[in-house]
């Protein structure tokens, strides 16, 4: 049975809230299939694996590449809480992902529109369905209090020095 949008991002909200616990960067994924079913989720994982490409969506299309045997994921759906990078849109593109849906722009990285639109980029062979802006708010607050929280550490340590 297929969840709504909102569901599935919850799902990656948890990733994200864990991710962050760990203090990596809250981000989270979910890959599901066309059925429904999750096939994998992860939240980032850059520092706990010392890898620069362990993003949640990087470590979501590895997992479920390795499960189906193929590195082809036709007719899934990734949700992610963030906007993807270019890195990540350049994996889900070659992963012939079908459907990325995610709750937060970002303005800073954003390859599904807010810097660059590869999934409109007519150059591409794959033109993955973007769909933005699910749980906005939670997954914008949720990057928001992450980070602030690292600058008055960082503004606490520099006081005591």
């Amino acid at each position: 049975m297929v969840k709504s949008h909102e569901a599935y991002m919850g799902l990656a909200l948890d990733q994200a809230e864990a991710a962050g616990a760990t203090g990596e960067v809250p981000v989270g994924a979910v890959l599901i299939d066309d059925s429904g079913k999750v096939i994998t989720s992860s939240g980032n994982q850059v520092i706990t694996r010392l890898d620069p490409t362990a993003h949640a969506e990087m470590n979501c299309l590895r997992e479920a590449a390795a499960q189906i045997g193929n590195y082809r994921l036709l007719n899934t759906i990734l949700y992610v809480t963030i906007e993807p990078c270019v890195m990540c849109m350049g994996a889900l593109i070659h992963a012939r992902v079908a459907t990325i849906v995610f709750g937060a722009t970002d303005p800073r990285w954003g390859g599904a529109g807010s810097i660059y639109d590869m999934a409109g980029d007519p150059r591409f062979n794959h033109h993955p369905q973007i769909i933005s802006g699910v749980c906005e708010d939670r997954c914008r607050t949720l990057l928001q209090d992450f980070f602030r929280a690292r600058r008055n550490s960082v503004e606490s340590d520099k006081k005591l020095q």
